[in-house]
């Protein structure tokens, strides 16, 4: 078991507003494996963040399955941003030739974001490709139109990621246009993850390793939907994103680059040797936060004390 003293909250602004959030924070908790981490976001249940602290007790106490490569394909994450930033966003990318972009903010009309789409077609070039993330805030309706919009103004889009909320919406998105659909949050936030199988919703799974319950579980929801997975990140720091990076590593196949290139997001990381992407790539290794990125990402003592007050709640449940 993963000892609470040896814990270390964390907390760093990001570069962009994503999600709602301007800024990130989470636990680390070290054990005979190495580090592991807890993120789990503030709308998670306890009952939910079960299933992130048996990944950071995987990370910390077990540690990863072997690998199969030694590096995996990222692509490029892209807030809802304007288009002259997306475009600097894509070109600082470490090399990355996809690009996930943002959608479906609250405020912002279909025309600012198909400019961001085009910005990014043009910052990748005409080979590139691009997907958007719409986390489930459109309706059946809005969703259609939009991706005939945004498939345009993209010169094409890889897949939309999770467009409508439900399961039984998504399956009708994906009867009306040729957009390949992703299914993020039905997977992760699902308590039967074979929904979306069963009710042929999706064409791509996304899997995230905390919201699972760690790497192990991720696979075997992996084996058992038989889709195409794309591993993307929880907006985590590098001690989190090497989990991902390790399911990624262990998949049999991996057919489309990963959205693990998150820490780009952020003004700090824990560790002075974050997970960047080189020429589109992240490599498998493991994570050891530095004492000096540890000082300077210290959260204060509120947030301090709200994270330890969780992880007491969340360790005193049984695993998932």
């Amino acid at each position: 078991m993963v000892s609470l003293p040896g814990a270390h909250v964390w907390s760093t602004p990001l570069r962009s507003r994503f999600r709602g959030l301007e800024v990130r924070s989470g636990v680390l908790v070290r054990g005979p494996a190495g580090w592991g981490e807890f993120s789990p976001f503030w709308d998670y249940s306890d009952h939910e963040a079960r299933r992130w602290w048996a990944a950071a007790r995987e990370a910390a106490d077990d540690g990863f399955p072997p690998p199969v490569r030694d590096r995996v394909p990222v692509n490029v994450t892209v807030p809802a941003v304007g288009p002259e930033r997306a475009a600097e966003i894509v070109r600082a990318s470490g090399g990355c030739t996809t690009a996930k972009v943002k959608v479906a903010e609250a405020g912002q009309s279909a025309g600012e974001e198909a400019a961001r789409l085009e910005a990014v077609r043009a910052a990748l070039g005409p080979t590139g490709r691009v997907r958007i993330d719409a986390n489930g805030a459109w309706d059946v309706e809005t969703a259609v139109a939009r991706l005939r919009l945004l498939d345009r103004a993209a010169g094409g889009l890889e897949y939309v990621e999770q467009p409508c909320a439900r399961v039984e919406e998504l399956a009708a998105v994906r009867r009306a246009v040729d957009v390949p659909v992703a299914a993020d949050e039905s997977i992760r936030r699902a308590e039967d993850p074979m929904a979306v199988v069963r009710a042929e919703a999706a064409d791509v799974v996304v899997l995230k390793v905390q919201p699972l319950g760690g790497v192990r579980a991720a696979l075997r929801v992996a084996e058992e939907t038989g889709l195409p997975v794309v591993v993307s990140s929880a907006l985590e720091s590098s001690v989190g994103i090497a989990a991902g990076v390790a399911l990624a590593a262990a998949l049999p196949e991996l057919p489309y680059a990963c959205g693990l290139a998150t820490v780009q997001l952020f003004e700090r990381d824990v560790t002075d040797d974050p997970l960047l992407p080189v020429q589109g790539f992240l490599p498998v290794r493991r994570v050891a936060p530095s004492t000096d990125a540890l000082a300077a990402t210290r959260a204060d003592g509120e947030t301090q004390r709200r994270w330890y007050e969780r992880v007491r709640a969340v360790a005193a449940g049984e695993r998932p």
